[in-house]
C-alpha cells in the first residue's frame, strides 16, 4: 500500500479515546471517521479528536472507500455483527477484547474475514506493553531457564462502561472483562503452547447490586508443555489500576509491575486532576502516571496492526488467538460452575460464558 492507512473507529467510549490518542503517534495512518449510534456522540468525539467525518450509521462509514481498516471498540455483544459487516465491506479489522460473546460468533468472524480476504486482528495490548515485552525477552534469551510458572493479575474497582456490568450484554464478569488479557498474555509468553486444562474459582463479593457477574476470580491454566499459569482478576480493588506479572523459571525469576515502577509517587492534601486509570480519588498518596497509554502498549499495538495492513504482514495477534482465548474463558466458567478442572479442547453452545456458571440447566 503506497498511501497512509485510512482508519475508521467504531465506538466513541473509553477505549475509543485511547485509540484516538494512540493514532496521533502513528505516522503511517490517519483516522478518517468515527461512528457511534447515540445522537451527537460521534460528532462530539470527532470534534475533540480532530477526526474529519462522523456517523451514527455504521453502514455509511463502511461505504467510504478511503477507509482500509476499522477498529471495533463497541460493546461485546455487537462485535460479531459489526465484524461481519466490515468484512463484507472489504475492511481489515481490529477487534477489541473480549473477542465476542460465544464460540459460534468467533467461528463466524474468522470465516467471514477469510472469505473476504481481509485481516482479522485481536487487540491484546499486553503483548505490546513495553515492560512485558522486555519480560518476555528475558525468558526467550534463556536468562530464566525453563518456564515453570507464570502469573498475571489485573485489579481495579470496576469497568468504565455500563454494559460490562450487565452479563446479558457483556457475557460475564471480571473473567470475561480482564481474564481475557491474562489468557492471551500467557499464550504469548509460552509460545502459543496449547492449554491442557483450566480450573477457576469465581465469586461476587462487593458489587452484588451492580452485577450478576463475578467481581473476583482466580484461574489456573495447565499447558501441555507442563507450564502452570495463574490469573488473578478483581473488580474490587480501590485506588486505581494494578497490573503485574511474574515468570518463575528453572534458573531465575522476574517480576514486572506495569504501573507502579513507572509512576510518580505523589501526596496531595486536596487531590490532583488525574493520577491513573480507575483511581477513584487522589487525596493523600497516589501514583501519578505519565504517558499512560504508551506504558500500556496501545500505540505500539496499533502501529503494528497498521504495518500489517500497509505491508501485508501477518499480525502478532489474530482472530484465531481471540478464539483460543474465548475457549479458555468458556472453560473457566464451566469449571466455576461445576467445581471441576476442565480439559481442553472445550466446546460449548452456550450463548455466553456466564450461563455455564450460574444459568446451568
Amino acid at each position: 500500500m503506497d498511501k497512509k492507512v485510512g482508519v475508521g473507529l467504531i465506538g466513541s467510549g473509553f477505549i475509543g479515546s485511547i485509540h484516538a490518542d494512540s493514532f496521533k503517534k502513528i505516522n503511517d495512518a490517519d483516522i478518517l471517521a468515527v461512528t457511534s449510534p447515540p445522537p451527537g456522540q460521534a460528532q462530539k468525539f470527532a470534534e475533540k479528536h480532530q477526526i474529519p467525518k462522523h456517523f451514527t450509521d455504521l453502514d455509511e462509514m463502511l461505504a467510504l472507500e478511503e477507509i482500509d481498516m476499522v477498529i471495533i471498540g463497541a460493546p461485546n455483544f455487537v462485535h460479531c455483527e459489526i465484524c461481519l459487516k466490515a468484512a463484507a465491506a472489504g475492511k481489515h479489522i481490529v477487534v477489541e477484547k473480549p473477542f465476542c460473546l460465544n464460540m459460534a460468533e468467533a467461528d463466524k468472524m474468522i470465516e467471514a474475514c477469510k472469505t473476504a480476504g481481509v485481516k482479522l486482528m485481536y487487540a491484546e495490548e499486553l503483548c505490546f506493553t513495553p515492560k512485558y515485552v522486555r519480560l518476555k525477552s528475558l525468558l526467550d534469551e534463556g536468562a530464566l531457564g525453563k518456564p515453570i510458572m507464570l502469573k498475571q493479575s489485573e485489579k481495579h474497582d470496576g469497568p468504565h462502561a455500563d454494559h460490562f456490568w450487565d452479563v446479558e450484554r457483556s457475557g460475564g464478569g471480571v473473567t470475561m472483562d480482564m481474564g481475557c488479557h491474562a489468557f492471551q498474555f500467557f499464550r504469548w509468553l509460552n509460545g502459543n503452547n496449547p492449554v491442557k486444562s483450566v480450573y477457576a474459582q469465581m465469586s461476587t463479593t462487593v458489587h452484588m447490586e451492580k452485577t450478576k457477574g463475578e467481581d473476583n476470580s482466580i484461574i489456573i491454566l495447565e499447558f501441555e508443555n507442563g507450564v502452570t499459569a495463574i490469573a488473578e482478576e478483581s473488580w474490587t480493588k480501590p485506588g486505581g489500576m494494578d497490573d503485574r506479572a511474574e515468570i518463575h523459571g528453572s534458573e531465575g525469576v522476574a517480576y514486572a509491575d506495569v504501573l507502579q515502577g513507572n509512576s510518580i509517587q505523589t501526596y496531595s492534601n486536596k487531590g490532583i486532576g488525574y493520577a491513573v486509570e480507575k483511581a477513584g480519588h487522589t487525596v493523600g498518596w497516589s501514583y501519578t502516571m505519565y504517558e499512560e497509554n504508551w506504558n500500556y502498549g496501545f500505540p505500539q499495538e496499533m502501529e503494528h496492526f497498521v504495518d500489517c495492513v500497509k505491508n501485508d504482514k501477518e499480525p502478532l495477534v489474530t482472530g484465531e488467538d481471540g478464539r483460543a482465548v474465548m475457549e479458555i474463558i468458556f472453560a473457566a466458567y464451566e469449571s466455576a460452575g461445576t467445581g471441576k478442572k476442565v480439559e481442553l479442547p472445550f466446546r460449548s453452545d452456550a450463548a455466553k460464558p456466564y450461563d455455564l456458571w450460574k444459568n446451568r440447566d
